[in-house]
């Protein structure tokens, strides 16, 4: 036996020893665990799986073991993940800092900063949020306007950031602020981490459609950020937010795996809401849902090659912002389905008249519409695959109209 194989099957023996059963399969947003100095946990096995996990170094087991992480190598990685899958165990924590700051951390960071940054997300200690979006710039990154000004040792910050996940509940924020205004937007823009919690910073929340509130519009007023707490170079904050966007994507694509339904159950509830004996609209209803089915099941072996040519060191930029539009997408056409089949059952709010999983489905229904507009809307992204990707001119600059 090779020691892959090794790896493979005493890596499926502990996650059938540590992760409960109760833990296996598709969560509600509200059931999952965040990490963070505030932790929750609805019940003991959510702690047993976050312990369990954290103390194996499996928060982040592809980063190396001097700041929490595995220190697994790529194909390890490949098949830790596919053990997951295949018992499908729902993440231990969820955690914005490992899926979009820490691969930045590790390829731009100070050691000082991996050693001080780094380990608390291994160990699920921190919260993050990302302050990159602003009222008058949204999507348009250059043109943000939250200041940074130079003081020697520390940096004053001025301004605010809109659209930010969970900024009320979380304990520190990467940023995007500008600290020149002399040459162009990009070369102006810096990246800093500050402290949610330090004096001058203010979070509200901003009421959604779907009744939750999980986006904020934080505030800063002369709020002292220490001169360590730069990431990169003064000014080169531009290049470490293309970086960071790639990741967003990625993470952005797979939030939709633990949602609820998964597109499997999918044609199981439909099963529930569909006759037998169907009239001529619910077959092609039927038809729908198993073209969506097959839509997931080719996504999920495109998220596989992804991770693939990553491991190898390529370029998968592009892929990852195709996966982040094609899965929110097909996120919205899945609850589209079930709305169609469940008729007024998948429109409840509250009340003993719907099941748990009525409600569930009717407000997710409304938030898939939110998945294709944050970490950028699909227009953002089918401009971004046409310039990058495909490389097609800009009709801006005298290209096809």
């Amino acid at each position: 036996m090779s020691s892959l194989e090794t790896f493979r099957t005493q890596t499926r023996a502990w996650l059938e020893a540590n992760c409960p059963a109760s833990l296996r399969g598709p969560a509600a947003a509200g059931e999952l665990v965040w990490g963070g100095s505030r932790i929750e946990f609805d019940n003991e096995d959510q702690r047993l799986w976050f312990e369990r996990m954290r103390d194996r170094n499996w928060f982040c087991p592809a980063w190396p073991e001097a700041y929490g992480g595995g220190g697994l190598a790529p194909e390890e990685v490949a098949v830790l993940e596919q053990e997951l899958k295949r018992l499908r165990c729902r993440p231990p924590q969820i955690n914005l800092g490992i899926w979009m700051l820490g691969p930045v951390l590790l390829e731009y960071g100070t050691e000082e900063q991996k050693q001080r940054l780094l380990t608390p997300m291994t160990r699920g200690e921190v919260r993050w949020c990302q302050g990159f979006s602003e009222p008058n710039a949204g999507s348009d990154l250059a043109n943000i306007r939250t200041t940074a000004r130079d003081q020697g040792d520390h940096f004053v910050v001025d301004g605010s950031k809109i659209w930010t996940s969970y900024g009320d509940q979380s304990d520190w924020m990467y940023a995007l602020v500008r600290t020149d205004n002399s040459g162009s937007k990009q070369a102006g823009i810096s990246l800093l981490v500050l402290d949610m919690h330090a004096e001058g910073v203010q979070a509200r929340p901003i009421d959604l459609i779907s009744g939750k509130s999980s986006f904020c519009e934080v505030f800063f007023d002369s709020v002292k950020v220490s001169k360590d707490n730069l990431i990169g170079p003064l000014n080169g904050g531009w290049t470490l937010a293309k970086k960071l966007l790639q990741h967003e994507r990625s993470a952005m694509s797979k939030f939709g795996e633990f949602s609820l339904p998964t597109h499997f159950d999918l044609m199981a509830i439909l099963r529930d809401y569909l006759p037998v004996a169907k009239t001529a609209s619910e077959v092609v209803l039927e038809a729908r849902a198993q073209a969506c089915a097959l839509d997931e099941q080719a996504y999920n072996l495109t998220v596989q090659r992804m991770g693939e040519a990553a491991r190898a060191g390529q370029d998968v930029g592009g892929i990852a912002s195709i996966m982040k539009l094609v899965h929110t997408e097909q996120e919205k056409t899945k609850f589209e389905i079930l709305v169609d089949a469940m008729g007024h059952r998948a429109l409840g709010w509250d009340g003993d008249e719907f099941s748990s999983q009525e409600l569930a489905i009717s407000k997710a229904w409304l938030m898939s519409y939110t998945q294709t507009i944050a970490g950028g809307s699909s227009e953002v992204q089918l401009n971004v695959i046409a310039k990058r990707v495909l490389q097609l001119p800009d009709a801006s600059k005298g290209g096809a109209k």
